[in-house]
């Protein structure tokens, strides 16, 4: 088929349980103009460089016809992954104060023990049953109980900021031929009410001594000053939203792709030291987001010898570069032991993810717990129901039957 039609074809609902045929098809053209106006790009080492090159705009307003919905709204600016330096640096430096090294090193450490125990606390629960879904009932629940621990949201209030999250990532959906208007107001009008909801909950933490996140940014601003509200309410929103909706992603497809992978189950069962190279290798081999598809160049570019011009729309399909076989040794194949893995499962430069070290533990403990307690679990389903997002990729339900658990 037309190299024009692939971002069409790998948007379109039908292709999400396996995208992984179109984005071969994707390599084989390296970067395909396509349609609408926009380039697709697949192999690795070319999204590689493009992730580092500072000719290439993360800032929407940089396109040649910049999608209003995408340029926030009055009281909610859009967040720093949407930011170009100094802005973006400025940004993240702030949220990344109380979170991570250097100023706050222990953070993740110290949730280990937490994570942990919601996960022991989880499979508990699944005992006199013979089958859970694994998103509902595991993959759910744990990163949200984590993330609202790490920012101070009360655990109660999730319903409210489940719906929000769900409005918000429904109006990135990309496919082709729809009319995303409502979906895009509708999302905007989320993401103001979560803006709100997490500003207020800050403002309530000011001359407090709590140790989350929203505490901290509203107590302890730093060198660099501190947050203006609105700043303050993106910034809680994107890490509200990134903190559980990728990492759902990861240990639900990490979990489909065990056990589909018996071997590999048993193996990891037999060698739990392994498991951190195995959450590695399911970053490269089934990644949480699959693609990025809102960059821009500054200037025309010429990439694998086609040239981008400036403001076009620059979509880079993470997913496909993580299955390019110029980069990595039989890129089909899941090995749970691969060595040379710098895999772009979480980005890379200065976009690279956030939350990733948070992220990291918590599918290395929720993975290894599941390995461990369920006994002889096999898929009920295959493949499953997917979620609708062609960018956070992953099953919506993942339903599992299993002979029992262990202690």
């Amino acid at each position: 088929m037309a190299a024009d039609t692939l971002y069409r074809r790998i948007t379109d609902y039908a292709t999400r349980a396996d995208p992984y045929p179109l984005y071969a098809e994707l390599r084989e053209h390296r970067v395909a103009r396509q349609e609408d106006g926009s380039y697709l790009v697949g192999t690795y080492h070319e999204i590689a460089e493009l992730l580092h090159d500072p000719r290439i705009s993360s800032d929407q307003r940089n396109r040649t016809d910049p999608d209003e919905f995408a340029l926030g709204r009055e009281g909610m600016p859009v967040s720093f992954i949407g930011l170009d330096d100094p802005e973006h640096d400025r940004l993240r430096r702030i949220a990344m104060r109380p979170f991570g090294p250097p100023h706050t090193p222990g953070r993740v450490d110290a949730m280990n023990d937490e994570i942990v125990k919601v996960a022991g606390e989880l499979i508990d629960s699944f005992r006199n049953r013979d089958r859970v879904d694994l998103v509902d009932d595991f993959a759910y629940p744990l990163p949200v109980t984590v993330i609202c621990r790490v920012l101070g949201v009360p655990r109660e209030d999730e319903p409210r900021f489940h719906a929000w999250s769900q409005t918000i990532i429904d109006s990135f959906d990309p496919t082709p031929g729809t009319d995303p208007t409502e979906r895009r107001r509708a999302g905007l009008d989320a993401r103001g009410a979560m803006g709100e909801y997490l500003g207020d909950l800050a403002d309530n933490r000011r001359g407090t001594h709590s140790d989350d996140l929203l505490a901290a940014f509203v107590n302890d601003p730093g060198p660099d000053g501190g947050f203006t509200r609105e700043e303050l309410m993106t910034t809680s929103v994107l890490l509200l939203i990134a903190g559980h909706e990728t990492t759902v992603n990861l240990i639900t497809n990490g979990m489909l792709t065990l056990l589909r992978h018996p071997e590999a189950l048993d193996l990891l069962r037999r060698e739990p030291a392994l498991m951190p190279r195995a959450v590695e290798e399911l970053l490269r081999f089934e990644p949480p987001v699959q693609l990025l598809p809102q960059r821009t160049p500054l200037t025309d570019v010429e990439v694998a010898g086609v040239t981008v011009p400036r403001g076009s729309p620059l979509i880079l399909v993470l997913a496909s570069g993580n299955r390019d076989p110029l980069r990595f040794h039989e890129p089909d194949r899941f090995d749970p032991a691969r060595q040379d893995n710098q895999h772009l499962g979480f980005g890379s430069g200065v976009h690279s993810c956030f939350g990733a070290p948070l992220a990291r533990v918590e599918a290395q403990i929720a993975l290894a717990e599941l390995v461990r307690r369920l006994d002889a679990p096999r898929l009920a389903e295959d493949p499953p129901p997917y979620r609708r997002s062609p960018i956070l990729r992953g099953p919506r339900h993942l339903l599992v039957e299993y002979g029992g658990t262990r202690a």
